[in-house]
């Protein structure tokens, strides 16, 4: 249950958010593993002159950047599945975004399972209550 929180600079574009929010979704579920009807995507904007890297704002740079942060449950996902999704994202949202200053920058961030979770459950408790690995395999 992925939670993505995408920081743009710029102006709101709701064009560009719904693309972004497509292609996150789907990158995130294919190369994480994760289900797109558990993936909550929010994608906030920042002016230009409101981002600063080096206490320069990306005004004075010339450049626009990224913040991507997704949050998933601890343990769901291999040292090699998190550097491939590194690479991709970078990828995807320097070549849609363009122009971005090299300090852009993705989080995988790991919530412990007893610590993380939605509609009231944590994952843990899903974990204990579904029948564990065996269960996600099988679709549950």
């Amino acid at each position: 249950m992925p939670g993505i929180t995408l920081k743009l600079s710029g102006v709101s574009n709701p064009s560009l958010s719904r693309r972004l929010a497509d292609e996150l979704t789907t990158l995130t579920c294919s190369l994480l593993d994760k289900k797109p009807g558990q993936t909550m995507v929010m994608i906030q904007y920042v002016a230009h002159d409101e981002w600063f890297i080096d206490r320069r704002s990306l005004t004075e740079w010339g450049k626009n950047s990224f913040r991507l942060e997704v949050t998933i449950t601890d343990e769901t996902n291999t040292r090699l599945q998190k550097a491939a999704y590194h690479r991709a994202a970078f990828e995807l949202l320097s070549s849609v975004i363009g122009n971005v200053h090299p300090h852009s920058n993705v989080h995988l961030i790991d919530c412990g399972a007893a610590a993380y979770g939605y509609g009231g459950l944590t994952q843990e408790y899903r974990y204990q209550h579904d029948g564990g690995p065996e269960a996600r395999t099988a679709g549950a």
